[in-house]
């Protein structure tokens, strides 16, 4: 008999880009392990940036869609939701009992970021990279069994 997969929620405050990428992220490379949702506290339309520098390294998150919190809150019990973002525990609504670990991994929000279309997107990328490593990471650090500060 097969273990549950491991519920995880990625939350930031649209759900246009980190959240996404992460959820992304994390489908790619243990979507056997894992069952994986993202969703924002303001939903805005998945950023087309994201789509294109995700769709860059071969990940097609163009189908996604900007989902609303309260469609998990109270419905879903996740073992980890993710907070992306840098707001605080005040301005996100108390996921502890929804979930058995919260984590903070707090990134730059891409679309707040101005410049050329070029510099956009280069920021688009540096912010997916660092996602990428954090997911990576921590599906090792899972993996190994080890919960550590990180975690």
């Amino acid at each position: 008999m097969s273990r549950p997969k491991t519920k995880v929620l990625f939350v930031c405050k649209h759900n246009s880009a980190r959240s996404q990428m992460a959820e992304a992220f994390l489908r790619h490379y243990a979507g056997d392990r894992f069952e994986v949702y993202s969703a924002g506290l303001e939903p805005a339309k998945v950023h087309p940036l994201a789509v294109r520098v995700m769709q860059e390294i071969g990940i097609d998150i163009s189908h996604h869609k900007s989902k609303p919190i309260s469609d998990y809150l109270g419905k879903l019990k996740v073992d980890y939701a993710v907070a992306v973002c840098d707001i605080g525990e005040e301005a996100c609504p108390s996921l502890h009992p929804f979930t058995e670990k919260l984590l903070h991994w707090p990134f730059e929000d891409p679309a707040s970021f101005k410049g050329t279309e070029e510099e956009r997107l280069a920021n688009f990328r540096q912010i997916r990279d660092l996602i990428h490593k954090r997911v990576r990471d921590w599906v090792e650090e899972i993996a190994l069994g080890n919960q550590g500060p990180s975690a």
